[in-house]
């Protein structure tokens, strides 16, 4: 071996070494902000998370496709309460909400199709429509007098296709809808708090991204549990707004419902929350009381999207909550369902 040849291997024998040391210490950094975190006092830490459950059904979709409903409160009570969860999450996301209010109220909750314990769909019926669709049926078969729609993030884009599709239903069937943590439109346009440029070229890789990504997605959900550090930490900074403070076990809630979903179907819904564009059918929520609920901090559908909302519902009542970020009913549940119960009491049955 030359010189030369010497002098190479060992220049590329020390980059080596020095990304693989970079690595390792990012890997012990990583772990050790893990760790600090978790062992911070936790409030949440004997909550029955996952545990709460309600009388099981299957609803059989007209398209074919079996979707998981729980009802839950007394059968007697004159409404009741459908929920409707957001994306990568499931019928779950409402346990405070769930353990609050079911004593005194009756409530359906579902998994939409693909999410949770209902059936996978296929790739062209992974809509917002036929979210929309879904939900009539839901209504149909499970809430026999008037109800109050209550839905997050793709939850809140359900009840707008339902009102876009369905607009006969409101005023009558459905006298009160909250939506929570959505938008009507233009996600696309997210900034997601970085500057311009860095934001445009994010937007025009993502499609193609999780295109790739839901194409190897078998592989990739085999691999997921290996950053489960990593998604703790992301889940953490950009699912709450006070991260400091907020409880690891709730963080370990939101982000095992969010490794739960397969990969190809963040890829399947990807395009239709891009294209969501139901501003036009916001008209039909006017005649009954609205509740619209955002964090200040939320960077996935921002303030901005539900103060347009409630432009187009001047009778709304909008609530900018300090501190919170996306997943506003497990951040700030005591807001949430505060907010619920005030909705119930505007409901006049």
């Amino acid at each position: 071996m030359t010189t030369t040849t010497r002098r190479k291997v060992g220049i590329a024998g020390a980059l080596v070494g020095a990304a693989s040391a970079g690595i390792a210490a990012a890997a012990m950094a990583k772990r050790y902000a893990v760790g600090r975190i978790r062992l911070r006092p936790d409030t949440e830490a004997s909550e029955p998370f996952g545990e709460l459950r309600g009388r099981e059904h299957t609803l059989i979709t007209s398209d074919g496709k079996a979707l998981h409903v729980e009802v839950d409160g007394p059968d007697d009570a004159p409404l009741t309460l459908v929920f409707c969860h957001g994306y990568c999450l499931n019928l779950e996301s409402w346990h405070y909400q769930r353990r609050e209010l079911r004593e005194q109220h009756r409530m359906v909750l579902w998994d939409q199709r693909s999410h949770g314990r209902s059936q996978r769909g296929a790739a062209d019926d992974s809509t917002i429509d036929r979210l929309g669709q879904d939900l009539a049926e839901v209504i149909e078969q499970y809430v026999p007098g008037p109800c109050v729609l209550v839905g997050h993030s793709m939850g809140g884009m359900t009840i707008m296709a339902l009102a876009d599709s369905r607009p006969e239903l409101f005023g009558d069937k459905v006298r009160g809808v909250a939506l929570l943590s959505t938008s009507a439109g233009k996600l696309a346009e997210l900034t997601l708090g970085l500057p311009a440029l860095a934001s445009k070229v994010v937007h025009k890789l993502a499609p193609t991204t999780v295109s790739m990504l839901g194409r190897r997605g078998s592989f990739i959900d085999r691999t997921r549990h290996a950053g489960s550090d990593i998604a703790f930490l992301m889940t953490r900074y950009m699912g709450f707004g006070d991260s400091r403070n907020v409880s690891p076990t709730v963080v370990d809630f939101a982000e095992s419902m969010i490794r739960g979903t397969p990969t190809e179907v963040v890829a399947d819904f990807y395009p239709a929350l891009m294209d969501h564009d139901k501003l036009s059918a916001l008209h039909v929520l006017d005649p009954v009381p609205t509740a619209i609920l955002v964090g200040d901090k939320d960077w996935l559908t921002p303030p901005d999207h539900s103060r347009a909302m409630a432009e187009a519902l001047p009778k709304a009542q909008l609530t900018e909550v300090p501190d919170t970020s996306h997943l506003l009913q497990l951040e700030r549940p005591g807001v949430v369902n505060d907010a619920l119960r005030d909705l119930i009491k505007r409901v006049a049955l």
